[in-house]
C-alpha cells in the first residue's frame, strides 16, 4: 500500500446537486488526481476517507444504474 499526502486545506468540497440544505450530506473533493476524498458535512473534521477514483466512479455508476435502490 502506498501512502499519499493530500493537502486538504485547499480542497474544494462539493455536495450532490440532489442534496438539500439540511447539512446531512456527503461531500467530495474532486481536484486530486487518482483519488477522491469523502467527508460527512455534519462533521467535516472527522471520519474522512479517501478512495481511488476508479472505485468512486464504480460506486456512482452503480447508484445511478439502480436509481439509488441498492437493496437488490
Amino acid at each position: 500500500m502506498r501512502t499519499v499526502c493530500l493537502d486538504l486545506s485547499v480542497a474544494v468540497w462539493r455536495k450532490s446537486s440532489r442534496s438539500q440544505d439540511n447539512a446531512s450530506c456527503v461531500e467530495i473533493a474532486e481536484q486530486y488526481p487518482g483519488v477522491v476524498p469523502i467527508r460527512d458535512s455534519k462533521a467535516p473534521a472527522r471520519n474522512l476517507i479517501v478512495v481511488r477514483r476508479a472505485a468512486w466512479a464504480m460506486f456512482v455508476a452503480t447508484v445511478s444504474a439502480t436509481k439509488g435502490d441498492l437493496s437488490a
